[in-house]
């Protein structure tokens, strides 16, 4: 009798092992792939999944292909190589965990990571994927801030993403669209977002997901390319949900398909040709030197006509994106981003020349009588043009529920620090519960913000509301125009704003 219990309590025990680690190794349409456990097996992670074919040779600054299946089990225990970008290194607020590993580099740089709580594929979980920042021109999956572990130990599971960045991600020219098929050429960054978002469609539900409540999410470049997929034609029905940390514009992204081949005739006239073969017969690196001597933003979405048929701000006032739940916001550092500071006399004939008539107008809501005064108007306006009133056009052109955020918490100073305040990207570590991932002597108050934050965004990507027991209700956007404010308790400001957003309307007419 005992031998019959103890073996079928082995037995039991054995079943439970088997289903505890039933997701250690799973199916992609590439093959099968095997993960590795966290510390007390609460989550798989798989580092290094292939979801299109490497950009290199004749594949460089083409619409990404299928990935090549491989045979047997790809061992999946380590982030692959960051996209060909300058040698990453820390710089101003800007530590290392937010920055790039220094290596590897690559073109070939095509994957993307898992973290899943899943112990079955039946489970059919909420799927986060997380696009990068650095401006276009840099940025990794691999980044130390993240990390999807904490947010998948909260049931959602979190995938995070590479693309091409610079020059190999937004090169156009006219060879390029001859040869594409889809007389474009350019936003093959976007692209590889859109192979990305293809992948989960096809494999997620392996990895326990619902491929039917997927939600998108980036900061900085990575919002921007957020605004990008949701005014794509391209992505409809691949996410329900957009989150956009600080980046989106309605009009940054006019620059033409005509005017970017006049670009990449430029670069290939740097090596004394009109033809693309000779820059695609170039290692990686020089195109990239190449590449550095045009101005910085040389390279970075435009109107193409496929992935972006129109410009950005008119699909949205025209209401022809993808309608979608979206929760949007900036952080308060953000304007120290959008150029050096003028006098209140600079300011005032600044305001003069760009919008004449209406400048009295204009100079109401962001006032300029004194120096201070004008620094303040110049912080204010440079947080809504990065993102604040974009954000808000976006929310009032859609059907679906919108939230809006301002992000003003002022994250632990570390000793021997400088206080760069409430920092672009500094709320990135709060939103997705990784500030165990940044090195800084955390308080009470910063773990409150941290628990709050993500709190509200794992309820979005659950169920399109941020809201839930517990938590300062956020109101969905509507004529009240309520705005979250993010800080030492999350507070909501109805008409937040309001003026200076009707300002703006009426001055950009």
């Amino acid at each position: 009798m005992h031998f019959r219990y103890y073996a079928n309590l082995f037995l039991v025990l054995v079943i439970v092992q088997v289903n505890a680690q039933s997701l250690l190794e799973t199916s992609t349409n590439g093959g099968k792939v095997k993960g590795v456990t966290n510390t007390d097996r609460t989550v798989t992670a798989f580092k290094g999944i292939p979801f299109a074919a490497a950009p290199v040779g004749e594949l460089r600054w083409k619409e990404p292909q299928p990935v090549k299946p491989w045979s047997g089990v790809l061992m999946c225990d380590k982030f692959s190589a960051s996209p060909v970008q300058n040698t990453p290194v820390p710089f101003a607020m800007w530590t290392e965990e937010f920055i790039a590993p220094p290596e590897p580099l690559s073109e070939d740089c095509l994957y993307l990571n898992v973290w899943t709580p899943a112990k079955s594929p039946k489970e059919k979980l909420p799927v986060l994927m997380w696009i990068y920042g650095g401006g276009f021109v840099s940025g990794s999956a691999a980044c130390a801030v993240y990390d999807g572990e904490a947010l998948a130990k909260e049931g959602i599971i979190f995938v995070s993403i590479n693309y091409r960045v610079g020059v190999f991600g937004f090169l156009s020219h006219p060879d390029l669209t001859k040869e594409s098929g889809k007389n474009a050429s350019g936003n093959y960054a976007l692209l590889d977002q859109l192979a990305a978002l293809k992948w989960i469609k096809a494999n997620i539900a392996a990895f326990g997901g619902d491929p039917g409540k997927v939600t998108i999410a980036g900061q900085s470049a990575g919002s921007f390319s957020v605004q990008a997929l949701v005014a794509s034609p391209l992505s409809k029905g691949l996410f329900r949900g957009a989150i956009a940390h600080s980046g989106a514009s309605m009009g940054r992204f006019s620059k033409k398909l005509s005017d970017a081949e006049k670009t990449g005739i430029e670069l290939s006239q740097k090596v004394k040709s009109i033809s693309i073969a000779a820059l695609r017969k170039l290692p990686a690196d020089s195109v990239w030197k190449l590449a550095s001597t045009l101005p910085y933003g040389s390279f970075a979405p435009i109107t193409d006509g496929y992935v972006l048929p129109d410009d950005i701000g008119s699909i949205f006032k025209n209401k022809k994106h993808n309608d979608v739940a979206l929760m949007a916001g900036w952080v308060t550092g953000d304007a120290a981003l959008t150029g050096q500071p003028k006098s209140a006399t600079e300011f005032k004939a600044w305001a003069s020349a760009t919008y004449q008539a209406k400048q009295s107008e204009f100079l109401k809501a962001f006032p300029a009588n004194t120096d201070a005064e004008a620094l303040q108007s110049q912080n204010k306006l440079g947080n809504l043009n990065f993102a604040g009133y974009a954000n808000h056009v976006w929310a009032t052109n859609n059907t679906s529920n919108s939230y809006l955020y301002q992000f003003s918490y002022v994250p632990t100073d570390k000793p021997s620090f400088p206080n760069y305040g409430a920092f672009h990207t500094s709320e990135v570590p709060f939103a997705l519960h990784t500030l165990s991932k940044w090195n800084r002597p955390w308080k009470d108050t910063d773990y409150a913000v941290e628990k709050a934050m993500s709190a509200y965004w794992i309820n979005f990507v659950k169920t399109g509301n941020p809201n839930s027991n517990g938590l300062p209700e956020w109101k969905k956007y509507d004529a009240s125009q309520p705005i979250m404010e993010l800080t030492e308790k999350p507070v909501l400001k109805p008409g937040l704003f309001k003026k200076e957003f009707m300002v703006l309307e009426s001055v950009n007419r």
